[in-house]
Order: structure tokens, then sequence, then C-alpha cells
């Protein structure tokens, strides 16, 4: 059943959908205005944040696949940029589900063209597309991924990065989510030492897919007890 508008929608720091933790991104020097398309439920949802370096080994490749078909199955919400070729890939593949995604590209969404599959999410409740950046911003730069990045890294419960090069903008980036004491987890693979060599907890995608679930959990019962009180 069709029912959400592919019209644009604009949150403010007041609303009540908007994300608590983004009022204090250090990335942005006020608290942005989002503008969005799609289902604003979908923010309240424990989300894992998928990252990846544009080049990444083969075998990470194929071990990041079958992980997004497992959170696909799982109905684990999923948050990316899904900008470089791998994250592409995956949210290719997270649209052949049903479970909950949250795309955040790095330029405004005013005049976004959306491929009929995305159209086709939105309109089934389980895609929104967000952005903090308005319509003077129509291009991604590599400016705007950076602060993108640090949006999805405040909203998202977990985050998970695939590959990081040696001297890549994403190393830097999983090293500042180190430093933050995020929750950042990468495959348990000898192919990914950069990672590790951070103190990035490598996990199975079995492991991947129950914290998220243990995650959900907790959440859950957190907002039930709020509600039990209120």
């Amino acid at each position: 059943m069709l029912t959400t508008s592919l019209n644009l929608q604009t949150i403010s720091s007041e609303d009540l959908a908007y994300p608590t933790a983004l009022k204090t991104c250090a990335a942005f020097r006020t608290t942005p205005v989002l503008t969005a398309i799609g289902n604003l439920e979908l923010l309240s949802q424990n989300a894992i944040a998928l990252f990846c370096s544009t080049k990444c080994p083969g075998d990470l490749i194929l071990k990041t696949y079958d992980l997004a078909q497992a959170l696909r199955e799982a109905n684990i919400t999923v948050t990316s940029g899904f900008h470089t070729p791998l994250e592409q890939d995956c949210l290719k593949i997270l649209l052949r589900g049903t479970q909950p995604i949250i795309h955040c590209p790095a330029r405004s969404l005013h005049k976004i063209h959306l491929p009929p599959e995305q159209k086709q999410a939105i309109g089934e409740n389980r895609l929104l597309l967000i952005s903090p950046f308005n319509a003077s911003y129509p291009r991604t730069t590599s400016e705007l991924a950076g602060k993108r990045n640090e949006m999805i890294g405040a909203i998202a419960h977990t985050l998970f990065i695939a590959y990081a090069a040696p001297n890549s903008k994403t190393l830097t980036f999983a090293q500042r989510l180190i430093a933050a004491e995020k929750s950042v987890i990468t495959l348990d693979s000898s192919i990914n030492p950069l990672l590790q060599a951070q103190g990035i907890v490598g996990l199975g995608i079995d492991a991947i897919v129950q914290r998220c679930l243990d995650a959900q959990i907790s959440h859950t019962q957190k907002v039930a007890s709020i509600d039990n009180v209120d």
C-alpha cells in the first residue's frame, strides 16, 4: 500500500521528530534545519550506519554484501550516504527487502532525482531521505560529505565501517568516532588491520546482526518504560 508523499518536509530542532543527538553535533556551527522526503517515524528507529572507502578489497566487498542481506532479512534499519560504490550496491540489496532505510545524501534534497525503486520504498513507508543542506547546495562535495557523515555518526546507534583505506578520509572519520566513544564495528578480517588497530571491534556477520537486534530490544524497552511513566 502506497501512503507516504514524495513532498519535501522541513524539520526544525523544536520538532519532536528531530534527532536529539544532532542538536550537539560539532560538524555544524548551528543546529541544522533538516529537509526530508519520506516517513519521519524512521528517525525514531535504532539504525546501524554503513560506511566504506571508495576502493575496497574484493573479499570484504562480498562479506559486506552478505551483511546487507542479513540486515535486510532481520528487518534492521540501515542508514548511510550510499555514495561509494559498495554503499550504492548495499542500497540496491536493501531496497529488495522490506526493512527501513534512512538515506542521507551529501546535498540538498531540492530537485533531487529519485529512481523508481526509491519512490516505491518511500510509498511503502520504509525509506526516508534526510539532509541538513538547503537548496543552495544542489551537488555533492567532499566538504558536504564530511558533514553528512558526522550527522550519520551522531544519529546512528552503531557504525559499521566495511573498509578504510590508508590515509583515507574514512580512516580519519573512524578515528574521530572512536575518540567520541561511539559504537564502531567492522568485519573480523585480516584484510582490515587499520581499523582494528584503532581499537574498532571486528565481528562476524551473525554477531553484527545480533548486536543490532539487542539494541532494538533495549530501545523498545526504554521507550515502553518512558511511556509507562507518562
